[in-house]
């Protein structure tokens, strides 16, 4: 929309509701406090259109149209090989976008109607989304050459008291998750003097000699194979874990072929190094 087309608009708008909804300079424009409120209903309106409108497509016929699929960075690397070629083979009428963000963006956007359905770590605990679980898997710890724990089996939980942990930045639930298993081996405080905004770079962190880290094994493939400098080691059972999970609003039109997908993509995720879960799990 052009801007004078835009101006024309608003100013209708504002003649049809007898409210001045814009402060006009000749340098800005901004919200008038009644603009303000009125903003706020208008979102509600606007977002009950667009589950209208969803609530059509669906009718209309099912894995259809657009599916706007939000995921974190620490699973989109290694699982978007799978949910691509399962919705290219099964589900060829359905326009998949992805967004890699990361978890608080994209409850938001679940929120906010930006998107449809997430694909991330949980538990989330957020009221009005429904988890649908889809698998657990270990996490292993990376460690350079020479560290005395490389390559080695039955890893107590306890190592990771005097380790030189590596973490992921702020905003990353896989940082989040790491914090939660040291506490649960009793360390309390991981001091934090090296970061990384992704796995990749964290991997090579630790084979230049910088600590060690801890990767989910579904990452383990993609990112030992970028160096010749690192070993792998695996705890003792239980192994810490994280699960993953597609997660969908309360009530969402489309929720039947939110579970459908569910339980076609755990059966195309058994090949990987995972343990796949029962739908009501």
């Amino acid at each position: 929309m052009s801007q004078p087309a835009l101006s024309g608009a608003v100013s209708a708008l504002e003649e049809t509701l007898g409210v001045t909804l814009l402060e006009r300079t000749t340098r800005k424009v901004l919200l008038s406090p009644e603009g303000e409120r009125i903003a706020v209903r208008a979102k509600a309106v606007l977002g009950e259109v667009g589950a209208l409108l969803e609530e059509a497509e669906a009718v209309r016929a099912p894995f259809t149209g657009v599916l706007r699929l939000g995921v974190i960075p620490t699973v989109a690397p290694y699982l978007l090989p799978t949910v691509l070629r399962l919705v290219h083979e099964r589900y060829p009428h359905l326009d998949l976008q992805v967004h890699e963000e990361q978890t608080g963006s994209l409850l938001d956007g679940l929120a906010g109607g930006r998107l449809d359905l997430l694909l991330l770590a949980v538990p989330l605990g957020v009221p009005g989304v429904i988890e649908l679980p889809l698998f657990d898997e270990d996490f292993v710890l990376v460690t350079p050459l020479d560290h005395r724990l490389g390559g080695r089996e039955g890893i107590p939980r306890q190592a990771l008291r005097e380790l030189n942990l590596l973490l992921l930045d702020e905003g990353h639930c896989l940082r989040d998750q790491a914090l939660d298993i040291c506490r649960e081996a009793g360390r309390d405080d991981v001091p934090v003097t090296t970061t990384a905004a992704g796995l990749s770079t964290l991997v090579q962190l630790v084979a230049g000699g910088l600590g060690v880290t801890l990767l989910p094994r579904t990452a383990l493939k993609v990112e030992i194979s970028r160096s010749n400098q690192l070993l792998t080691g695996y705890f003792a059972d239980p192994a810490p874990t994280r699960r993953i999970a597609l997660a969908m609003r309360m009530g969402a039109a489309r929720g039947a072929e939110y579970e459908e997908l569910a339980a076609a993509l755990r059966q195309a995720l058994c090949p990987l190094p995972v343990r796949v879960l029962e739908q009501d799990a």
